[in-house]
């Protein structure tokens, strides 16, 4: 079965930067459109980027578009999420998932639309 380790979070200043990644294991990571989603505390988890399968289409909400950079490396089987100008409101735990899907330029922003999932990793941000 296709499973996702995620990394890189960690405790950073507000304005500074992060870079998570997700390996993702097996010999069909081409075949899933992937995200990017956070739960923050008392809060359900919600999209924070998304990229299709062809690494072609991303999708960003307004609250960290510009701020944040969802990518994959196919040939590596992981997706990546640059995080730059950080703010205290990103603490959260970050999830990485994949959706498998037969379209390679589509982009999924519903949380249950997705198949698997990393086991989060934390991200904080002081100010």
């Amino acid at each position: 079965q296709v499973q996702l380790v995620d990394s890189g979070g960690g405790l950073v200043q507000a304005g500074g930067s992060l870079r998570l990644s997700c390996v993702v294991s097996g010999r069909t990571f081409s075949s899933y459109a992937m995200g990017w989603f956070r739960r923050a505390p008392g809060q359900e988890r919600v999209v924070v980027a998304s990229i299709s399968r062809n690494g072609e289409n991303t999708y960003y909400p307004d609250s960290v578009k510009g701020r944040f950079t969802i990518s994959r490396d196919n040939a590596k089987n992981t997706v990546y999420l640059q995080m730059n100008s950080l703010e205290p409101g990103d603490t959260a735990v970050y999830y990485c998932a994949g959706k498998l899907t037969a379209y390679v330029s589509g982009i999924y922003v519903n949380s249950y639309a997705y198949d698997v999932w990393g086991q989060g990793t934390q991200v904080t941000v002081s100010s």
